[in-house]
């Protein structure tokens, strides 16, 4: 503790939203900024927000965000530390936020297994990681569910979604996955975790394949949906 404190005095860790520097008691945000993230919270009042985005194309079961998405603002601040600089505890710490909250829940105890979005192997091996990961892997242990990250595979490399206009991303609803082993999602109720979710495309894509896997239902947890 005193060497940890001695270290924190040297090289201070700083909140991934605003780069000021942490107090002790505080992780990888700071307690200012955490009062003002925009939280979506869906979860908590059963908002269909989710639903009716993917209205038609995915019957999804439940759905939540943890939080609001905005170009400039403090979350996007916090996704492209995790997504392009490498700061993985950013995504354990988003789970264990989104985790402890969903446990209160009986809708979501529901859930049998947890599967991360997956990235095509030539992006996870240039990036290193699937920024997904972390945050699944802390829902899971909250619901305390298998995490199933070998059975959706992504097949087809997609170009990067940032300077995508959502019609284009509509567009783009084709071919990118592919289930591997039926067995193990068959008569499951899979929650689908993903970074953040514009236009629901990359979900369909999901969905497309994972429909075919007998009595299923699909649920869905993100970081963040751009309002």
């Amino acid at each position: 503790m005193i060497l940890s404190n001695f270290l924190n005095i040297l090289f201070p860790e700083s909140c991934f939203c605003c780069e000021n520097n942490l107090l002790d008691n505080e992780r990888c945000i700071c307690t200012s900024c955490r009062l003002k993230l925009p939280l979506a919270n869906y979860h908590f009042d059963n908002n269909q927000t989710l639903n009716k985005l993917l209205y038609g194309r995915v019957p999804l079961v439940l759905g939540t965000s943890l939080f609001y998405f905005s170009k400039t603002g403090l979350v996007q601040n916090l996704i492209h530390n995790l997504k392009y600089k490498g700061f993985q505890s950013i995504g354990t710490e988003l789970g264990l936020w989104l985790g402890t909250e969903l446990a209160k829940l009986d809708a979501y105890r529901e859930i049998d297994v947890i599967i991360p979005v997956p990235l095509h192997k030539a992006k996870l091996r240039k990036r290193g990681y699937n920024q997904v990961f972390n945050f699944a892997s802390e829902i899971a242990k909250a619901l305390d569910s298998p995490l199933i990250d070998d059975v959706l595979l992504r097949v087809k490399k997609s170009s990067s979604q940032v300077k995508k206009n959502r019609l284009r991303r509509v567009l783009e609803v084709t071919t990118k996955f592919k289930v591997f082993d039926f067995k193990k999602l068959e008569n499951k109720h899979i929650l689908l975790v993903d970074d953040v979710i514009t236009t629901g495309t990359t979900v369909e894509s999901c969905y497309n394949e994972l429909k075919q896997i007998p009595n299923i239902k699909l649920s869905l947890a993100t970081m963040a949906f751009v309002n």
